[in-house]
């Protein structure tokens, strides 16, 4: 053995955007959907039937504002591009 695997479950107010869009992408993925057209949409209307009901990913995309959402991945693409 290499060591203990720690995990990780999401705890009442303690999420954020990054994991929270993480979780809801794989439960997206899990399903059968395109977490980008998905998220999309819901990022666009507001609207949580965008999400998946899986693996509690609706309810926790839900705890988020549409612009902490964007914000994250603003952050998230302008890191990995122009990052010196």
């Amino acid at each position: 053995m290499n060591g203990t695997t720690k995990f990780t479950r999401f705890t009442e107010g303690q999420e954020t955007a990054s994991v929270i869009l993480s979780h809801v992408y794989g439960a997206l993925e899990a399903k059968g959907y395109d977490p980008i057209t998905q998220l999309t949409g819901f990022i666009l209307t507001g609207d949580p039937t965008y999400i998946t009901s899986y693996n509690n990913a609706r309810s926790l995309i839900c705890r988020l504002e549409r612009d902490e959402i964007l914000e994250e991945l603003v952050r998230y693409y302008v890191q990995g591009n122009f990052s010196h």
